[in-house]
């Protein structure tokens, strides 16, 4: 009798077995939640660096181009057409010599970039147009801004339609969003850039 005693003592009832089951499966799901929240995070935090880092490279090589512009091979005025989602004007960018006709717009959410080489004799710009996509999921539909000779950092810009022959000076701003409906929150990379070859206000 006595053994049967310890027999019963020693062992786990069913309360105690579905007691430990409880207990283990309220555990793994706390810990699935948190690696699921902490993965979330990151894809999160990883796709806000991915903007930043799209819109700044964007940003450096536009900055470039567009300090430099100045008249085109066939004497065309440095800036060819200005306006809040499309700029197009005269560079060297490849560094060969010849000013490229460029023009960076937006196309649908798309931030494109557009470059004619001049071709012929005499040079014009006639030949097709490549078009590159440098920047995707943008969100904001005023991407440039204008501003003349006497912008002084809180200037008014200047209003459309725009003379291109007052432009002394181009704010890019650009808003990308991958995924509207879920987080992170919109990233807005922005720059200006003084025109170098038509700055006159110095």
């Amino acid at each position: 009798m006595r053994n049967n005693y310890k027999n019963k003592k020693n062992g786990l009832t069913l309360v105690d077995t579905l007691f430990v089951v409880a207990i283990f499966t309220l555990i793994m799901g706390v810990l699935t939640l948190f690696s699921k929240n902490i993965w979330t995070y990151n894809s999160f935090i990883n796709t806000e660096l991915e903007a930043v880092d799209t819109g700044r490279m964007a940003l450096k090589t536009m900055t470039a181009e567009i300090r430099t512009a100045s008249s085109g091979n066939n004497g065309s005025y440095a800036i060819n057409l200005a306006s809040a989602t499309s700029f197009t004007f005269y560079s060297d960018i490849y560094d060969d010599g010849l000013k490229e006709k460029v023009r960076y717009f937006l196309n649908g959410t798309n931030l494109q970039k557009g470059v004619i080489i001049p071709t012929g004799s005499p040079l014009g710009y006639t030949g097709s147009e490549i078009v590159t996509t440098i920047v995707s999921n943008v969100t904001n539909a005023s991407i440039f801004s204008y501003y003349d000779r006497n912008y002084d950092g809180a200037t008014v810009a200047l209003s459309s339609p725009i003379d291109v022959s007052a432009v002394r000076l181009v704010k890019i701003t650009v808003t990308i969003d991958k995924n509207q409906n879920t987080p992170p929150a919109p990233v807005t990379v922005s720059t200006q850039v003084s025109i170098r070859n038509i700055k006159d206000n110095l």
